[in-house]
Order: C-alpha cells, then sequence, then structure tokens
C-alpha cells in the first residue's frame, strides 16, 4: 500500500470517528516518519486501546455503541450477539456487565 493510500485510510477513520483528531495527527506523523509499521491503526491493540463506550449510540450503558464504533459493525449486530450469548449461558449478559464497568466512557 503507498503512502497516499494509507493517509486517505487514516482520513477515512477520522472522518468516520474511529479516530480523533489527536490519534489522526499521531498516526500520521507516525506514518511520514516510518515509524508506523508495527502500530498502525486498525490492528488487534489499536482497536482495543481505542475502544470506548458510547454516549449517543446507547440503550444501557453504550457497550454495543462503542464497539460498533470501534469494530465497524453495527451496533445492531453487537446488541444482538450479545443477546443470543445471553440466552445460550448467560455469557453475553456477564460480558456486557464487564465491558461496562472496564471500558471507559468516550
Amino acid at each position: 500500500m503507498s503512502l497516499a493510500d494509507e493517509l486517505h485510510k487514516l482520513d477515512a477513520l477520522r472522518e468516520r470517528g474511529v479516530l480523533s483528531q489527536a490519534e489522526f495527527d499521531q498516526a500520521k506523523r507516525r506514518l511520514l516518519d516510518g515509524t508506523a509499521a508495527h502500530a498502525m491503526p486498525g490492528t488487534a491493540t489499536e482497536m482495543v486501546n481505542r475502544l470506548r463506550r458510547s454516549r449517543s449510540d446507547r440503550w444501557i450503558g453504550g457497550v454495543c455503541g462503542g464497539l460498533a464504533a470501534s469494530t465497524g459493525v453495527e451496533a445492531w449486530a453487537w446488541r444482538l450477539i450479545l443477546t443470543v450469548l445471553f440466552l445460550f449461558g448467560g455469557v453475553g449478559g456477564l460480558l456486557y456487565i464487564l465491558l461496562w464497568i472496564f471500558v471507559p466512557l468516550e
């Protein structure tokens, strides 16, 4: 992928709200300095570090809205996944509560 393509990808992430302006500037600086090869946005580590509960797309705690913003999967799909997991063993409820407790609000 060329440098221009990577810059367009970063700009698209910023426009979607996945990256804040400060995160965009930092990633752009890393990319232009040549130090971004191991920590480009979109990796699992960066996604976990960016995970925040949503203030605007929330029904209870904003966990599914935050997962949607972080992963690009719609919030209704996360709600469905967690509901199905809750119905089959209660894992979805436990996971939701843990994420509600440990993931910071945006």
